[in-house]
């Protein structure tokens, strides 16, 4: 009997554990409730990912990322506190919470991820670091870049990997490093450098800033891996979970047929898989603290991915991005979601 009552008993206690650490990892959707809006770090300016239209309306695939959560947790994508950082102030203003979320370009690596007290939430942009030149220079091939002058922005990932790739192919260079993006295109239309790397969607966004866009060209070759997506504090795991799954839900949406204009209309469906993601059947939003409709409102109000990419990066908006591999799995891209089940 007793053997009984010990083991009820650390049951209980296991229980009590886990109730008080759901209760703990609450702490930041809590206070995105309690302020009504959510703090996003976005870039200082960033065509197609995050940037201010004339209007000062944010705009971009990153931003997009930021309404989504928004719209999942308060049911509006507009509650949304956007704070321009720069790429070295962006982890710590996580780490300190002066943001909720990041979501700005941000390359996916280890090192990150496992040492700064950060969690990727995701990935919504495959992307890989290249070169813009001047048409003028004469160049085809990054490999004919032996002895030039790199514009390059400083505390991100595009610094060790052209070290990488200088060193392995026994080419040198000379680093002009600046703060922002906007600093390094002005350096490479200036005359500062030869050639200025960073994530080609970055060239193609930079590009499109140019006096004359068409007095350059990114060249060919991709020299790294760049998965791109929302980061979050480690130690809530909850918050984790929703800004993970609101990015899961623009994926899964597109793969179901779904966008803002028909969601209303396939919401009459039958299709278990979008019954399920319209709330009406399956886990619902209980599990994340959120409303029943919270994927809903996602697709309604900022749209599926697909979407999201076509106004932004694609064939509606100045930079006439092809989709590559930010296609979905089915259509022989990366794009994979898990199940909403």
């Amino acid at each position: 009997m007793m053997k009984k009552i010990t083991s009820l008993a650390a049951v209980s206690a296991i229980a009590m554990g886990m109730a008080s650490g759901a209760q703990a990892a609450s702490a930041t959707l809590d206070a995105v409730k309690e302020k009504g809006f959510v703090q996003c770090g976005v870039s200082t300016g960033l065509p197609g990912f995050s940037n201010p239209d004339e209007k000062g309306n944010w705009q971009g695939m990153d931003v997009d990322v930021c309404r989504a959560v928004a719209a999942a947790t308060l049911g509006d994508a507009s509650k949304v506190k956007y704070i321009p950082l720069t790429a070295k102030e962006r982890f710590t203003a996580l780490q300190s919470g002066e943001i909720d979320v990041l979501s700005r370009n941000t390359t996916w690596t280890q090192t990150r991820d496992t040492t700064l007290g950060l969690n990727f939430a995701g990935v919504n942009y495959y992307d890989g670091q290249g070169f813009m030149i001047s048409k003028n220079l004469g160049v085809k091939s990054a490999l004919e870049l032996d002895g030039a002058a790199v514009c390059i922005q400083s505390g991100t990932t595009t610094e060790l990997n052209l070290s990488d790739y200088f060193r392995e192919h026994k080419m040198s260079f000379s680093p002009v490093v600046f703060d922002t993006s906007d600093q390094t295109v002005k350096g490479f239309e200036a005359g500062r450098c030869d050639v200025l790397t960073s994530d080609q969607s970055q060239l193609y966004a930079l590009r499109i800033k140019l006096a004359n866009p068409d007095s350059a060209m990114v060249l060919p070759e991709v020299i790294s891996k760049e998965p791109l997506g929302p980061v979050v504090r480690q130690g809530d795991d909850l918050w984790f979970n929703i800004v993970k799954w609101s990015l899961n839900a623009m994926i899964n949406a597109e793969e179901l047929g779904l966008t803002s204009a028909n969601i209303d209309k396939m919401k009459e469906s039958s299709n278990p898989g979008v019954r399920r993601f319209v709330g009406m059947e399956g886990p619902k939003g209980s599990g994340m603290e959120l409303s029943d409709d919270w994927a809903y409102q996602i697709v309604k109000q900022v749209g599926s991915y697909g979407e999201a990419f076509e106004r932004n990066v694609g064939s509606g908006s100045p930079l006439q991005i092809d989709r590559g591999v930010n296609a979905l799995w089915s259509k022989g891209g990366f794009l994979y979601a898990p199940p909403m089940r």
